[in-house]
């Protein structure tokens, strides 16, 4: 369970991927060829235009969706080669994901979303581990309520203690502090990041705020479903 991979292993690598829909003009590239590798435990922004392709890219990372051409191969699985449960099984294995809009469960309480995906994995002591991960991101008073009892920035809190509950492999982030105000979401980023070093997480994080991206490890630019750039950020 958990995070298999070791420092320097590659966690996540796209070959060649290219991603086409029908649309009513005829088919429509969204991504044109993208091919990368990410190592465990980096940080890595991916950054474009609206349009760009960054939020179809994270679907096909994650084995949300398969590409038109290319693969994807997550923790060493082939995400071609696996059917839709398998995939699935994948992304429970190795996946966490923490999105714009929080996606908490309202009848739940924080500590029973966090407890969610380590009991759907079978883990053992689900409550005492979650009761660990609210704590360290700072919720230990607040593991009662529930979400609409939560602000935003606590809600993401808990969308985040969900998120690297399960320690996966890799992080998905899609706009995470899209939806908070400037300090909250400095906050917030700042909480990613340590858990990030502190659990050799790797985190791939889609975001049109450039001064967060500069300080991940690296910086991955698309623009018009094409990877234009792969720079090193100034972390």
């Amino acid at each position: 369970m958990g995070n298999q991979s070791t420092g320097g292993a590659t966690v996540l690598a796209a070959h060649d991927l290219s991603k086409e829909v029908s649309s009513p003009e005829g088919s429509l590239t969204i991504l044109d060829g993208v091919s990368f590798n990410i190592s465990a435990g980096e940080s890595v922004a991916v950054v474009g235009p609206s349009g760009a392709g960054k939020s179809t890219l994270l679907a096909l990372l994650a084995g949300l969706d398969l590409p038109t051409n290319g693969h994807v191969v997550l923790n060493g699985a082939n995400l071609s080669e696996l059917d839709e449960d398998g995939r699935a099984r994948v992304r429970a294995e190795s996946v966490g994901f923490v999105f714009q809009s929080f996606h908490l469960v309202p009848s739940l309480n924080a500590l029973e979303n966090v407890m969610l995906p380590l009991e759907l994995a079978g883990g053992e002591d689900a409550r005492g581990a979650s009761r660990k991960i609210i704590d360290k991101v700072g919720l230990g008073d607040r593991w009662s309520h529930y979400p609409a009892q939560l602000s935003g920035g606590e809600k993401q809190r808990v969308a985040i203690a969900r998120a690297f509950a399960t320690e996966p492999a890799v992080l998905f982030a899609d706009e995470p502090t899209g939806n908070l105000d400037s300090r909250t979401g400095s906050n917030i980023m700042e909480l990613m990041f340590d858990l990030n070093r502190s659990s050799s997480t790797t985190l791939v994080l889609v975001t049109h705020d450039l001064s967060l991206a500069e300080r991940c490890d690296r910086v991955l630019s698309l623009d018009i479903g094409r990877l234009v750039s792969d720079t090193r950020g100034a972390a």
